[in-house]
């Protein structure tokens, strides 16, 4: 599908590596969508876990790369804008698949997603990338996804468990460590915006993210689909990656594109 974004949507992205696109999908791919995550929940993978404390009265479910397994995900992301629009924010010819990530916060979760980028998680080289954060449910201002404007492009910083605080990547006092946002939120420009059901956040691997519990009697479902572009290459990593491909580095040799079954490309 051919979707035009807006030169100010393009703009915003690459200079503040988020931007929200309202309206990106109808009401008609968001039920599918929504059938889709509610298969993942009463279907999880060996890849999902559980993201909330054991003293947390709500649950925080996340599951990763299910898009071979559930048709209703894999539709979706081969069907809709989703390609258009990330080959236009990246500035990329090609858009492959990187992964796919399902989150559900059910009522009552405390459990905040604290302060991180996402690609030192992973296991790829490269600038031209995209996340798209696509929830299914109703998202207030007070629990959406917050970024942190312009910080995808001031480098790596020291990934973390999210429970333990665990530096289980990168060895300690390798890399710069995360700031302390919350302490003096002032100090920093935060982009956070209300979202309907077909709404969607786009944003970069690198810009500092967050996002707080939810409360009442409101879930919190999100679909969220990694794209990556023309720049993007291979790096083998010595540890267990987030999400982990198991074998890729027998078969992907260091430094050459994501040209594998695991990555389709979805637009060129």
């Amino acid at each position: 599908m051919i979707y035009k974004l807006p030169e100010k949507a393009i703009e915003d992205y690459q200079h503040n590596g988020a931007v929200v696109l309202p309206g990106l999908f109808s009401d008609n791919e968001i039920e599918k969508l929504t059938e889709a995550i509610e298969a993942n929940i009463a279907d999880p993978s060996w890849r999902h876990k559980v993201a909330s404390s054991s003293d947390d009265p709500g649950w925080f479910m996340e599951d990763f790369c299910t898009w071979q397994e559930n048709p209703g995900y894999r539709w979706f992301i081969e069907q809709t804008a989703l390609s258009s629009a990330a080959s236009q924010l990246m500035q990329s010819k090609e858009v492959r698949l990187f992964h796919d990530h399902m989150l559900v916060k059910e009522p009552g979760t405390f459990q905040r997603t604290p302060w991180h980028q996402d690609q030192p998680y992973y296991n790829i080289d490269g600038f031209q990338n995209v996340s798209f954060w696509i929830p299914v449910d109703h998202v207030p201002l007070e629990w959406t996804l917050e970024f942190v404007a312009g910080s995808h492009l001031e480098g790596w910083l020291m990934p973390r468990t999210f429970l333990k605080n665990e530096a289980k990547w990168f060895p300690e006092g390798s890399m710069k460590e995360v700031p302390d946002i919350e302490r003096d939120r002032r100090q920093y420009r935060i982009l956070g915006w209300e979202l309907k059901p077909g709404d969607a956040v786009a944003f970069h691997m690198l810009t500092l993210h967050a996002a707080a519990g939810v409360s009442g009697n409101n879930r919190r479902r999100v679909f969220s689909v990694r794209l990556i572009g023309d720049d993007i290459v291979h790096a083998p990593r010595k540890w267990e990656t987030s999400p982990e491909f198991p074998d890729l580095n027998e078969e992907l040799p260091a430094g050459v594109r994501m040209d594998h079954p695991l990555f389709p490309l979805i637009s060129a």
